[in-house]
C-alpha cells in the first residue's frame, strides 16, 4: 500500500485562484472546480498573498540553507603558535598533576 503524496501546485495556479478568489468568486467553487483538498488550502494562500504579495506564492526551497563557499580562514602565525603555548601549559600542569597523585600513591 503506497502512502498519498503531498500535492505540490505550481505558482501560475495559486496566483490564478487568490486573483480570482478576490475578484469575487467564492471559495468553495473555485476549491471543486481546482480540485483542492480543503478551501483552508486556498484561504491560506490568500492570506499570505495579502501579507506579503505574490512572491509569497512561490514554492519554497528545501531543506537547510547551504553554507557559502567561503575557505575557512588560516589562523596568523603568531595566533597558532599562542595557541599552541596555551595547548603545552595545559599538558605540562595535567603531567605536574599526574606526578604528584602518582608520588602519594607510593607513599
Amino acid at each position: 500500500m503506497t502512502k498519498p503524496t503531498k500535492q505540490s501546485y505550481s505558482f501560475e495556479f495559486k496566483l490564478a485562484l487568490v486573483e480570482r478568489f478576490r475578484a469575487g468568486e467564492t471559495a468553495p467553487d473555485l476549491v471543486a472546480e481546482a480540485g483542492l483538498s480543503s478551501p483552508v488550502l486556498l484561504r491560506t494562500w490568500v492570506r499570505a498573498y495579502r501579507l506579503e504579495g505574490p512572491d509569497s506564492l512561490r514554492p519554497k526551497p528545501k531543506g537547510r540553507p547551504r553554507k557559502p563557499d567561503t575557505p575557512p580562514v588560516e589562523p596568523s602565525e603568531l595566533e597558532r603558535l599562542r595557541r599552541e603555548n596555551e595547548r603545552l601549559r595545559a599538558e605540562v600542569a595535567y603531567l605536574g598533576k599526574l606526578r604528584a597523585l602518582r608520588a602519594q600513591e607510593q607513599r
